[in-house]
């Protein structure tokens, strides 16, 4: 997480450049200094000069030190902020710059980064007024270089890294009211290509990474508050702060070739495309992530065949839920889904070399979505939920779907409950539930009539499952189908009508 928090700093320090400037090159860099400090980031200027109608800044320094002891740190040698005569400012900046990033003692990983962004080419374009300011931000490629990583024992690892761009575009709006920050940004580029080549620190293993994205594009909105304000997410939610995010990306490929000892390593993976999206206020959090199309191989000496594969056409997690206390139920909702999974033959050969188990693909579905609150901010720091006994409490629950398919069997669900909170102890410190939940389970006899045949279930244990299977439910439509409508109701669990407790 460390990590994550100084390099995501370290990428807002290059391209906020990109987002500040106003109608003349004055106003245009007052407003970039103010904004960069605002936001908790310490800058450092080696001197300015009018040159004609071009404004020139040099030896710009600007850092960010986090909580944690981490820090990320951008220097340009130089930037000019050019008087276009029609209103707008022509922004631009040295070719190519140093990024150094450090890390707190005492975790794993690297201790420290030095990288090198090259941007040839760069051209930002501002126009509008001091408050209400858009930008063009056109890059042809743009390339980060790995210089040297330092491990944690201060050992200069043997690794090399490059990552590039092509075709970068983005556009901005920022609108400045005080200490608000309105920002409505978007940007498209045509293919991201990473390569990583390296040898481990005893030079026993050595290896390569390539990774290759095509069509990538996001977008985000917001309004975003001083850096005092944002220390506390749940102040800065019910102060204004808002952000709405959503990234996608097109056909992926990654490649990995490595040696150790044992023998060479080699895994690959494509994909046709993914992405997430995350959108932040005081009513919400809603995060979801998504990959299509995933094909992976991998082959190995600690790997009994001559390659694995495995496969699957969806892959997807969402969750939304309320972000602050409330009296009043807010909606939330929470989806994971894997559709068609697939692994080679000769993965099923280990198990079932007799083909008796069916080799359709496999699928996973949790699809639900309800009303409840939270008793506490819980985006405050200050709340410790682990320490609350019951931190909210759930009104109301609806399956949407519940599917678990694999083997030739398949067990899906579907219904509602609500829950009366104020009655704790008929179900044993959960609150009362009400409603019915429609179950359908489909080829369950054949496999385990196959499971047996496999000596995967012992005989006496299926017939005591099948005894249970038959109290519970009673037969479907098709073959080999069976159906239970469990409800909860005057505080006992039913099964078809009959009463379980």
């Amino acid at each position: 997480m460390t990590r994550t928090l100084a390099c995501s700093s370290a990428l807002a320090l290059v391209f906020s450049a990109s987002a500040t400037w106003a109608v003349t090159p004055e106003e245009v860099w007052d407003s970039w200094q103010a904004l960069v400090t605002s936001a908790g980031q310490e800058l450092v200027v080696g001197g300015t000069a009018r040159n004609g109608d071009t404004l020139e800044v040099m030896g710009l320094v600007v850092t960010h030190t986090d909580d944690l002891g981490g820090s990320a740190s951008v220097s340009i040698d130089q930037l000019a902020f050019k008087d276009n005569g029609d209103g707008t400012v022509a922004v631009t900046m040295s070719d190519s710059y140093p990024m150094a990033l450090a890390f707190p003692e005492g975790e794993d990983g690297p201790s420290s980064i030095k990288l090198t962004v090259s941007q040839p080419g760069l051209v930002i374009t501002a126009g509008g007024s001091a408050t209400e300011t858009s930008y063009d931000f056109i890059a042809p490629t743009t390339t980060v270089t790995l210089d040297e990583i330092t491990g944690e024992d201060g050992q200069v690892l043997d690794t090399q890294a490059e990552m590039t761009l092509s075709d970068l575009a983005a556009k901005y709006l920022v609108v400045r009211q005080g200490e608000e920050t309105q920002l409505d940004t978007s940007f498209t580029a045509a293919s991201m290509a990473l390569n990583v080549a390296g040898e481990d620190s005893e030079g026993a293993g050595s290896g390569t990474l390539t990774l290759s994205i095509a069509d990538l594009s996001g977008a985000t909105k917001g309004n975003f508050l001083g850096a005092e304000i944002m220390a506390n997410m749940a102040t800065a939610l019910n102060s204004g702060f808002v952000t709405d995010s959503s990234f996608t990306f097109g056909a992926m490929s990654v490649a990995l070739d490595a040696t150790d000892p044992a023998g060479p390593v080699k895994a690959s993976a494509t994909a046709t495309g993914g992405g997430f999206n995350l959108a932040l206020d005081k009513t919400k959090v809603d995060y979801g992530t998504s990959l299509t199309g995933l094909a992976m191989t991998v082959s190995g000496p600690e790997i009994p065949f001559p390659e694995v594969s495995v496969g699957l056409s969806e892959l997807g997690f969402g969750m939304m839920m309320p972000a602050s206390k409330s009296e009043e139920p807010q909606d939330f909702s929470f989806s994971t889904r894997m559709i068609d999974f697939t692994v080679s033959e000769d993965i099923w050969g280990l198990i079932d070399p007799g083909t008796l188990l069916s080799r359709d693909p496999a699928s996973f579905v949790f699809d639900i979505k309800g009303t409840g609150l939270w008793y506490q901010d819980i985006m405050d720091p200050a709340v410790d939920l682990d320490q609350i006994e019951t931190p909210g409490e759930v009104r109301s629950l609806d399956i949407s779907e519940i599917l678990v398919k694999a083997a030739g069997a398949a067990v899906s669900a579907t219904g509602g409950l609500t829950f009366d909170n104020s009655n704790l102890d008929t179900f044993g410190g959960v609150p009362e539930p009400s409603g019915k939940i429609d179950v359908t389970i489909q080829g369950v006899n054949k496999l385990i009539d196959n499971l047996i045949a496999l000596g995967l279930l012992p005989a006496e244990e299926a017939m005591g499952f099948r005894m249970m299977l038959g109290l519970f439910t009673r037969p479907g439509a098709a073959p080999d189908e069976v159906t239970s409508a469990i409800e909860f109701r005057d505080g006992g669990i039913f099964a078809n009508g009959q009463q379980l407790q």
